[in-house]
């Protein structure tokens, strides 16, 4: 069976060590303001000579006028979270189990599927219910919720799967 899009066994447990600490980072800088230094970098005001790229880059990271800030700070330590977060994630979701078969095969795109589905009612709802501020956190949270799902469901299903051909053995 070809499996192209997958990632070889050995990445979950590289996935595993990469979601952890970042998903901890990324908790403490949200709630608990944390903030690695070594991550921060300082931005000077673009003079008149400055290419367009750059004054966008000043003005995305607030960098406000030229008349009132000569330099803006910017932390990446959210940035270095979710990227983790991220491809951590990605590496547990599509790393290829020991044995890859068409059964794993049906559990992998069901649960995707499942995933995908529940994750877009559960934001659909959230658009209704939650406003302002707290936006912020539910779109925040949702960058992660489909893989999330998908790999608690796809766990859930292998699990289910073993047991009904140990119990027919």
């Amino acid at each position: 069976m070809k499996t192209h899009w997958l990632f070889p066994n050995r990445y979950r447990l590289i996935g595993w060590i990469l979601f952890v600490p970042s998903a901890i980072l990324g908790l403490a800088g949200m709630y608990e303001e944390f903030r690695l230094d070594f991550l921060t970098i300082l931005l000077d005001a673009p003079k008149a000579d400055t290419g367009f790229l750059y004054r966008l880059f000043w003005w995305m990271t607030d960098g406000g006028s030229f008349l009132t800030s000569h330099h803006n700070t910017l932390n990446l330590t959210d940035e270095l979270a979710a990227i983790g977060i991220i491809i951590g994630l990605l590496f547990v979701a599509f790393s290829k189990e020991k044995v890859e078969d068409e059964m794993i095969s049906r559990l992998r795109l069901e649960a995707l599927q499942w995933a995908v589905y529940v994750n877009y009612i559960v934001l659909g709802a959230l658009i209704i219910l939650v406003h302002g501020g707290l936006f912020l956190n539910v779109m925040i949270y949702n960058m992660f919720t489909v893989l999330l799902m998908f790999i608690i469901r796809f766990r859930l299903a292998i699990r289910r799967n073993e047991r009904t051909v140990l119990m027919a053995l």
